[in-house]
């Protein structure tokens, strides 16, 4: 289905096929839809009630420019970099006429803001801003010193119990909402690492996703509030890191809270760098939807 460039569609294969070069022509750019699309592609959607994924590409001369996606009917739209502000009212104005009601939009922050204001022009709801982020990208692995003793430790089926419940205790620390089923988290396809002391205990802890189009992205990285300050945060995140370099990764990216001032100067010594901010937007609930 087309609409002033943008090509609306439910077929995750022929979407793919269309806009997987774009997608992968900017890896730590598009962490986000590469990871989240190829878990849709490879583990389906739950379709029942509705809840078909949505995606979308907007093409202009043959080429791509380009893409949204929604991982189910009900859900937030994830959509990546537009030209104009013009191309971001157009989706707009295209889902309030095909009757999506959208929860919120997660993109670069220019991007997620023009989309917000455009949504609140053609639909009456207010956007609130739920959370800015800092995209980081690794350029020289740079290891602090001095490293704290311990080891690295690779999380197998022994280490779940502590796994899940440490990535509750990371989500409640941020305001995320986990489902009760851990198969159906956002963490339970991650690769997960510990950082142990020398008697063996676990201290800290980071996780990555899987290699897709060139770039994996670290996430969560977390260490209980009583054991922080001790390095053990820096040590878990150069060991993620190195495994994702080893695993084939061009690109290694993680999202960051800007409010986080601690986080944010421990990735920059390790030789993390800016790419670019984003943007998560709610929209509220009770604004008229589209007939």
């Amino acid at each position: 289905m087309r609409s002033d460039g943008w090509y609306l569609s439910d077929d995750v294969d022929d979407f793919l096929a269309r806009a997987g070069d774009f997608l992968r022509s900017s890896p730590a750019l598009h962490t986000t839809p590469l990871t989240t699309i190829e878990k849709l592609r490879t583990r389906g959607a739950d379709e029942s009630a509705g809840e078909a994924p949505v995606f979308g590409r907007l093409e202009r001369g043959g080429e791509v420019r380009a893409i949204f996606y929604r991982r189910t009917a009900s859900g937030p739209l994830g959509l990546t970099p537009v030209i104009t502000r013009d191309e971001a009212d157009l989706l707009a104005a295209r889902l309030a006429d095909l009757g999506h009601s959208l929860p919120g939009i997660s993109a670069d922050h220019d991007t997620a803001t023009a989309f917000a204001e455009a949504w609140r022009r053609h639909t009456g709801a207010t956007p609130v801003l739920r959370q800015p982020l800092h995209l980081y990208r690794l350029g020289t692995l740079t290891p602090q010193e001095p490293f704290p003793e311990g080891r690295v430790h690779v999380a197998g089926e022994q280490d779940l119990e502590q796994v899940i419940h440490w990535c509750h205790e990371f989500a409640a620390a941020v305001g995320e909402v986990v489902p009760e089923t851990w198969a159906d988290t956002r963490f339970a396809d991650r690769h997960f690492l510990f950082w142990e002391t020398p008697d063996g205990t676990p201290v800290s802890m980071a996780a990555m996703t899987s290699l897709i189009g060139g770039q994996i992205r670290v996430d969560p990285v977390y260490t209980p509030a009583h054991l922080r300050g001790r390095g053990y945060a820096g040590a878990v995140t150069v060991a993620v890191s190195r495994a994702a370099l080893a695993a084939g990764a061009r690109e290694v990216v993680l999202y960051t809270d800007p409010a986080n001032l601690t986080s944010n100067a421990l990735y920059r010594r390790l030789g993390y760098v800016p790419v670019t901010d984003f943007a998560v937007y709610d929209f509220s609930s009770d604004a008229p939807e589209a007939d």
